[in-house]
């Protein structure tokens, strides 16, 4: 090999540790944006209200019949 192609193989190996890092970079980013997002759904759920003044018998069994 000739000096100019081991430094255009250093030059490109450079290169593409470099675009890696910057791939995982915004992969993170991204991942953090996500779970936000998340996050945020998930705080603006009401819990279900139970439903009163309803007889205990209700919603106990399911008519397959019907």
């Amino acid at each position: 090999m000739d000096v100019l192609a081991i430094a255009k193989l250093s030059t490109t190996m450079a290169e593409t540790g470099n675009k890696q890092e910057v791939a995982m970079t915004m992969l993170k980013k991204q991942q953090d944006i996500q779970r936000s997002h998340a996050a945020q759904l998930l705080e603006g759920i009401q819990p279900p209200q139970p439903a009163q003044n309803l007889p205990a018998h209700l919603g106990n069994t399911i008519n397959t019949t019907a």
